[in-house]
């Protein structure tokens, strides 16, 4: 991640799980995420959650043959409490992504799938909510 994504690694933007059935991805309340009034900004949080969708997208597409290229094209957010300590973002959207790359590969023309991510306190606690539209397009 450093080497690809290194504003995530730096503001501490982990991995925390990647399955057949979801992907979770976490980003810390510290010093270098914070905003000045003491929760995570908005746009670490957004980072954490384009990742735990695009990291579904890119296991659907790297090494694809035929390639596939992807893109953010749309991304709604929603705020629901303040992000004051660890966020854990999840995408079970694993189906809906998987069928979108495979339409464009069959079909050359672009796919776009809304990616659902949740982002969690670690006792459950809902603190956003982010649709990420993901464009796929054979090469």
């Amino acid at each position: 991640m450093f080497r690809k994504l290194p504003a995530a690694w730096m503001a501490g933007v982990r991995l925390e799980e990647l399955t057949d059935d979801k992907c979770m991805v976490s980003v810390p309340y510290k010093w270098l995420t914070q905003n000045p009034f003491r929760s995570v900004y908005f746009a670490c949080l957004q980072m954490a959650g384009e990742m735990s969708t695009g990291l579904l997208a890119y296991s659907h597409v790297y090494e694809s043959n035929p390639r596939v290229s992807m893109l953010v094209v749309n991304m709604k957010s929603e705020f629901l409490k303040k992000a004051d300590e660890r966020i854990y973002f999840t995408c079970e959207d694993v189906k809906k992504i998987q069928e979108a790359v495979i339409r464009a590969k069959q079909s050359g023309e672009a796919q776009v799938v809304e990616a659902n991510t949740t982002g969690r306190t670690k006792s459950g606690i809902e603190v956003a909510r982010f649709i990420i539209n993901w464009s796929f397009k054979r090469r």
